[in-house]
């Protein structure tokens, strides 16, 4: 069964590489990669400031599940001898063909966060932004990375965060709510009125109402198809205490908690001054960072 759930996350991401969406523009056009890097470091200008690219330099860099590349460019732009690995094929593709258009070298292949084809030993850095909490056995994956990790190597792995406003607020209380009115047929444009969300995806969680309402409506199936789009057949998120279980292995991890996405604010949310965004985010973010040495 964790084969075949594995097999649905591979087709499932295969056909909607992550953060294509953001861009209107030919897949894999030099004016689309550009566009997704803009948007990727306005809405999550964090990045930058958590991994520091130029510390990099020199330094031996795995990331797995490496999507657009968007990350990968900036570690090989600053001078790490960068390795990328995804389970897509179509991901690897599109990356390769970003590190060609700015003539970047790095090692690129498909692989599986649970089984990486690596040496014991091997890395300076392991890093994860948003991936390891879409693989069966994410525990594992973790395992690996502390595998190929060399002695005294740092992991930087960004998991999704249970205790968040987009969690706790966005999606369990007022998505959840909202799509109760995906019953009706004045549904789907209501809430296209109130929300500004995709009316094509609107119209896919409709389907899935009307086929199966208590399975979308639980926990953890409404997770799936309200974080990275409508058929996402695995996502989870994770409190503090349950992401620093699964490092144990590691000699210290600590957390911190960034992003906190202002649209899902309803009214006020593009109104916050910067200030007040990050101190709301580092409480209550989406994205909880594990900051581990091996």
């Amino acid at each position: 069964m964790a084969e075949d759930l594995k097999a649905r996350v591979h087709d499932f991401w295969q056909a909607n590489p992550c953060g294509a969406k953001f861009a209107e523009l030919p897949v894999g056009s030099r004016d689309f990669f550009a566009a997704v890097e803009a948007h990727r470091y306005q809405t999550e200008w964090h990045i930058p400031e958590v991994v520091q690219f130029d510390k990099w330099r020199d330094k031996r860099v795995l990331e797995i599940g490496c999507g657009l590349g968007t990350d990968a460019v900036n570690f090989a732009r600053a001078g790490a001898i960068y390795t990328g690995v995804d389970l897509t094929e179509r991901s690897i593709e599109l990356v390769r063909q970003r590190f060609t258009f700015e003539n970047l070298q790095g090692d690129l292949q498909v692989a599986d966060a649970e089984n990486l084809p690596f040496a014991d030993d091997t890395f300076d850095l392991v890093y994860s932004h948003g991936v390891l909490h879409h693989t069966p056995d994410t525990g594992r994956a973790i395992n690996e990375a502390h595998r190929v990790l060399q002695k005294q190597g740092r992991a930087m792995v960004m998991l999704y965060h249970k205790n968040s406003y987009n969690y706790r607020v966005n999606i369990m209380t007022l998505r959840r709510m909202g799509a109760r009115l995906l019953a009706f047929n004045w549904g789907v444009p209501f809430i296209h009125a109130m929300t500004g969300e995709d009316e094509e995806r609107l119209r896919e969680l409709q389907q899935q109402y009307r086929h199966n309402r208590g399975r979308m409506l639980s926990r953890e199936e409404f997770l799936n198809q309200n974080t990275d789009g409508a058929g996402n057949p695995l996502v989870r998120a994770y409190t503090r205490r349950e992401a620093l279980q699964m490092f144990t292995r590691f000699s210290k991890a600590d957390t911190e908690v960034h992003f906190l996405n202002k649209r899902w604010i309803p009214g006020i949310g593009r109104l916050l001054p910067l200030g007040i965004e990050k101190m709301l985010a580092h409480h209550f973010g989406w994205h909880l960072w594990m900051m581990a040495t091996k």
